[in-house]
């Protein structure tokens, strides 16, 4: 009679930790540290003591998935077989995704004014695009600041490390819920209704979309692969995953992707001030760029922001 896994499971080397009885496979300190590491090397996340049985629950799919029997039989597969998928799932197992339309709104109105004022054709990058909630917010906003035809110009780059959500986010398509807060005019404006299969749902309208391209790319790799420079930047309660070492090498790598005078705008708890000088603060999480068109650095001037801000670089 064959044995069943548990009989085929070594005896612990730990105690069990609360919330561990009743599970599936074996999860042990080493297979959290190597778990830990990999994601850090590959993704440059840092996950925090408390994401633990996170882990867990999201890896453990994917040891259904492949038929296996322990994290260290998945670990191992992972590193030795170097599978750009398995690769690409472990990494969307670990990413959390939360996001919302015209969430963080005190950005949008600085945004609307910003681009007017700006050479034309905008350019905007959303470097943590989720499900599309948030590049969409900022192409509704480039609409409302440049009318219908200043906007037809304009482009939207939309990129997450997660190509899951980005096939959501290219559809487009949303439960009414999530735009229910939003003004009538813009739900007319912007969304189509949906009826018959899809009721209780909305669409963002073809010309919402038009302004937006999607990509995938992964913000700690040596080389974006982007050519063309933006007048504003979006990342948002993204660098709040990464170390500070993490934080200063992305930042670095936006500085020449940003037009002169560009605009950089970051997540509710995050501070960029002690983590680079590339970026001055001039409201509330709100930076621009120090340079001018030149290269030159242009001297900093006092932030125009009363509000207080937690440093950056904690882990999750």
């Amino acid at each position: 009679m064959m044995a069943t896994r548990a009989q085929q499971r070594p005896d612990r080397a730990e105690p069990v930790r609360s919330g561990e009885q009743g599970r599936d496979f074996e999860f042990t300190s080493a297979d959290f540290a190597r778990i830990r590491d990999l994601i850090h090397r590959s993704a440059g996340i840092s996950l925090s003591d408390h994401k633990r049985d996170m882990a867990y629950s999201r890896l453990a799919r994917r040891l259904r998935a492949r038929g296996l029997d322990t994290f260290k039989q998945y670990l191992d597969l992972l590193e030795a077989e170097n599978d750009p998928a398995e690769w690409e799932a472990f990494t969307n197992a670990l990413t959390t995704n939360l996001t919302a339309f015209f969430r963080e709104a005190h950005h949008f109105p600085i945004l609307a004014e910003f681009v007017p004022r700006r050479a034309q054709p905008v350019s905007v990058w959303c470097s943590a695009a989720s499900t599309g909630e948030e590049p969409y917010s900022i192409a509704m906003t480039l609409i409302e600041a440049l009318g219908d035809s200043g906007a037809r110009q304009a482009s939207v780059l939309a990129t997450d490390i997660d190509t899951q959500v980005l096939a959501k986010a290219e559809a487009g398509m949303y439960q009414f819920d999530q735009v229910k807060h939003l003004s009538p005019e813009r739900l007319k404006r912007f969304f189509l209704k949906g009826t018959g299969a899809h009721a209780g749902m909305v669409k963002v309208r073809p010309e919402v979309r038009a302004l937006v391209r999607f990509q995938q790319l992964n913000l700690t790799d040596r080389d974006y692969q982007l050519r063309s420079q933006f007048d504003a930047i979006f990342c948002r309660n993204v660098m709040i995953y990464f170390d500070k070492p993490t934080q200063a090498q992305v930042l670095g790598r936006f500085e020449p992707l940003m037009k002169s005078g560009g605009l950089l705008f970051a997540g509710h708890s995050e501070n960029f001030t002690y983590v680079t000088q590339a970026f001055k603060l001039r409201g509330q999480t709100v930076y621009e760029l120090t340079r001018d068109a030149t290269g030159t650095r242009t001297p900093a001037r006092a932030s125009t922001s009363t509000s207080s801000h937690t440093t950056s670089g904690v882990t999750v």
